[in-house]
């Protein structure tokens, strides 16, 4: 009984050894509750943002609010430290039954600024929702139905027309690349696929308008286009006047070629309205009868993508478009929807923008990419009498463009970008993943020029850094 005492005493001591010297397990990410299976995610940012011309922007760049000369901010730099790029994940999944699967995503990060958010002392800045929606899928139907907030059917996919499969530049920069469209806002999309080879969607997504700077109707007419935020909305912030939701139709296709599937194609259309009200007075400068009336202006476009990975595992290639009218929303670069016509209805402008990248896995740990973008507006006017009027007008004042603290009524006409970045994973296992990132981007913006032959022009070079830890 000695010896048997001892040998179990010894076994004890052996199997705590053990225990003590081994690596402890990292947390399991996910959370079984009955038929439901719940997943963390998200990650830790400390990121560095620096302008050679001030923006005075976080980590998240103003492409089109980049500073020309006339501006005092635009002979400035500006470095920002920031941690508000970190986000949180949750997804909550069950399967009904053998072919019905329902899906909850929340994601969220710390990019919201209220009233009271600053850098003085406090930084008190918000949780924000970046998506939160819940998806039906029907397997033997190959039909899914989505609702609630998610990047936008415009956005471009890497497979199929799925969730959680969106072409999202890899940069730093909050606000991605010039030349890529993209919304996060509340909808309610229907995706059919055929094989998982063919997909083809529809969705109805939360409108706004965004309108060009120095816009007028003719004197005598006023146009009602926004109102201040109401109940549950900022009231410092004005909202356009929408009752007609964007209406986006996308294909997407996905050939087999050997054993893979490396191409994904897909092509798609967006319907906009655009609504105001106007009121015309007596003696207006254009002799319209007096008299107010709601008015709708129709826009959209068409756009289309291309990824196809080169060489597997290796090399990502990327070609994304869009051109209509009344598109700019939709672009990085936030030029906008739309200016007025004498008579003060809305006229879309036309726009055409486009991106190239790549993505260069140099080797398993370590990601070098590339983009180039641009966004460029064409010329909207009208004569009345005198005066021209609407976007780009040539008669426009621009002397103040090219001196500190003058007057600067110019619009702009385009924006051009460059970016190359990298993402290395110094850690990556059973304890996450560990990330350094480094990005370097340059932005040239060009304004419409006038009669005298002044086209103010400006540009920014901005470096970022990034560590991230990604526990889950």
């Amino acid at each position: 009984m000695e010896k048997l005492s001892k040998v179990q005493n010894l076994v004890r001591f052996a199997a705590t050894a053990a225990a003590l010297s081994a690596t402890p397990a990292f947390a399991d990410t996910t959370l079984a509750s009955g038929p439901v299976t719940v997943t963390l995610g998200g990650f830790l940012a400390s990121e560095t943002a620096y302008r050679s011309r001030s923006e005075t922007a976080d980590i998240g760049s103003s492409f089109s609010g980049v500073p020309f000369a006339n501006q005092p901010t635009g002979h400035m730099s500006e470095t920002r430290f920031t941690a508000r790029q970190s986000r949180l994940t949750v997804m909550a999944t069950g399967d009904v039954d053998s072919d019905t699967r329902l899906t909850f995503w929340n994601e969220m990060d710390f990019l919201g600024a209220a009233q009271t958010a600053n850098s003085n002392e406090s930084n008190s800045f918000n949780l924000r929702i970046r998506n939160m929606y819940t998806t039906v899928d029907w397997d033997s139907l190959g039909l899914q139905v989505l609702a609630g907030q998610n990047w936008s059917l415009a956005t471009a996919n890497t497979h199929g027309i799925t969730p959680r499969n969106e072409l999202i530049p890899t940069t730093i920069d909050a606000q991605y690349v010039v030349g890529f469209n993209w919304a996060r806002q509340p909808q309610l999309r229907i995706t059919k696929n055929w094989n998982k080879e063919i997909w083809a969607a529809v969705s109805i997504e939360n409108p706004q308008t965004t309108f060009a700077a120095n816009a007028a109707a003719a004197p005598g007419i006023t146009v009602v286009n926004n109102h201040a935020g109401g109940s549950l909305l900022a009231n410092v912030n004005n909202f356009s006047l929408n009752h007609i939701p964007d209406v986006i139709g996308k294909l997407a296709w996905e050939p087999h070629i050997g054993d893979a599937q490396p191409l994904h194609v897909e092509v798609y259309g967006i319907y906009r309205d655009f609504y105001d009200r106007t009121q015309v007075a007596a003696g207006n400068a254009i002799g319209f009868p007096v008299g107010n009336q709601n008015a709708d202006r129709v826009g959209g476009g068409f756009g289309g993508t291309i990824t196809y990975t080169a060489i597997p595992k290796v090399l990502d290639l990327q070609v994304t478009a869009l051109t209509g009218s009344g598109i700019g929303r939709y672009g990085s670069g936030q030029l906008p929807d739309v200016t007025f016509r004498p008579d003060g209805t809305l006229a879309p402008i036309q726009e055409t923008s486009w991106i190239v990248g790549g993505t260069f896995h140099a080797t398993p740990l370590l990601d070098i990419y590339a983009y180039d973008g641009q966004e460029a507006e064409q010329r909207k006017t009208f004569t009345v009498g005198a005066a021209t009027l609407g976007l780009g007008s040539p008669t426009l004042n621009l002397s103040g463009c090219l001196v500190e603290s003058g007057s600067c009524p110019a619009n702009v006409e385009t924006e051009n970008q460059i970016n190359v970045g990298f993402w290395w994973r110094i850690y990556q296992g059973k304890f996450g993943s560990f990330r350094l990132g480094g990005q370097f981007s340059s932005i040239h913006l060009t304004a419409f020029g006038n009669a005298a032959g002044i086209k103010p022009t400006t540009d920014d070079n901005m470096f970022f850094t990034a560590i991230r830890y990604y526990p889950f």
